[in-house]
């Protein structure tokens, strides 16, 4: 298994977390996960402006990061599924609060208060 990065002991502990969300997709892809275990074109289906290459690369981040589990089934056609390891699922308030976020904010003009 792949050592987990792990942010430098001056960072600050929001750059650490950011670092390891960073990517237009992570942070959905971890969101998508929430619901439980998905296949590679459930995910696709559920992200539906993500590339194939863009999702195959963040789906490789994110399980070298330790934040998904990839289990491949020795079928064929391969049967590859996703899903939150602990530590992946231990970002779910952060998740749930950055949709929170989102709902209520991005749907108003910035200049409303």
């Amino acid at each position: 298994m792949a050592q987990l990065r792990t942010p430098r002991a001056d960072a600050c502990p929001v750059e650490g977390v950011l670092d390891l969300i960073d990517g237009k997709w992570k942070g959905v892809v971890l969101y998508r996960l929430l619901s439980g275990t998905l296949r590679f074109n459930e995910l696709r289906r559920r992200i539906p402006n993500v590339t194939q290459r863009m999702l195959t690369n963040q789906l490789r981040e994110l399980e070298a990061d330790g934040l998904i589990l990839r289990v491949v089934y020795p079928e064929v056609p391969p049967k590859v599924e996703y899903s939150l390891t602990e530590r992946g699922r231990s970002l779910e308030p952060v998740l749930v609060a950055l949709k929170t976020w989102g709902v209520e904010n991005l749907e108003r003009p910035a200049h409303a208060a």
